[in-house]
């Protein structure tokens, strides 16, 4: 898989209607607080995974409103620089940081993980939940990945990963923001991060975090459906129709192990 594979055209568009959807009250509100299956529980065993440690610089890398980011600074000692395609989120995540004490040691801004506005070598540990599939450009992602970690420097991803062709629900621009229609098989990731220059472990299957995740947001669609129509709720950029079409085609693809997500780790060379 050398060279670049196919990029979008529209590829700044599905960028632009990912920060603006991820920014979005809705989002949260299906989605929770980390916006990725598992929640913290998952961005603890990343941790672990990478065994980060106090005085580690960290980047996490598509940080959303910073509860990864944070949580790492509070539960293992280190210190985060997080980057977010949406500068409402970097500004979010700040505000947060700064009300939890911890503006020393956690920092957000508005930046492009395919043009990481960092020197090279800056830092000891890098993580990405739930974001690389969504990138249009994952070959050039991945070399700015290793660009900005020190020699021996740790990667750990989370990630949706497919096994098949999907169905057309599953390719539709609400699906690429979802995380779905541009996800790959765990294979293709690991040669995106082997070619950029890493050595990259087994991975772990956490399909049950992203089982548990939809059926949390089919609730919530029923729920918002329900409100809607009762006039209780006003929220013209939530399509729930759509929404609720996507989540069911979703579950039914986890359940055909069509889709999973996983845990990679691994180190620079």
């Amino acid at each position: 898989m050398s060279g670049h594979a196919r990029i979008p055209a529209e590829a700044p568009v599905l960028k632009r209607c990912c920060a603006r959807l991820y920014e979005s009250e809705a989002a949260r509100w299906l989605l929770g607080e980390t916006f990725h299956p598992g929640g913290l529980a998952l961005t603890d065993r990343l941790g672990v995974m990478l065994g980060l440690g106090a005085g580690d610089q960290v980047l996490d890398v598509a940080s959303g409103r910073g509860a990864s980011a944070i949580f790492l600074a509070e539960r293992f000692g280190c210190e985060v620089v997080g980057i977010d395609y949406s500068a409402a989120s970097a500004e979010a995540a700040n505000a947060e940081a700064a009300a939890r004490g911890l503006s020393d040691r956690v920092r957000f801004q508005r930046g492009d993980a395919e043009s990481l506005p960092f020197r090279d070598r800056a830092f000891r540990a890098l993580i990405c939940e739930c974001a690389f599939c969504t990138f249009p450009d994952k070959v050039q992602a991945a070399r700015e990945f290793a660009r900005v970690l020190d020699a021996g420097g740790r990667i750990g991803l989370t990630d949706l990963t497919r096994a098949a062709e999907l169905g057309g629900q599953l390719q539709s621009l609400l699906a690429w923001i979802a995380c779905i229609a541009d996800a790959k098989p765990v294979e293709e990731y690991l040669n995106y991060l082997q070619e950029a220059g890493f050595s990259m472990k087994p991975v772990e299957p956490h399909a049950e975090a992203l089982r548990e995740l939809v059926q949390q947001v089919r609730t919530r669609l029923l729920a918002a459906e329900i409100l809607q129509g009762l006039g209780r709720i006003d929220a013209p950029e939530l399509d729930v129709g759509a929404a609720r079409t996507l989540a069911k085609a979703a579950t039914q693809a986890i359940e055909r192990g069509e889709l999973g997500y996983v845990l990679m780790t691994g180190a620079r060379i």
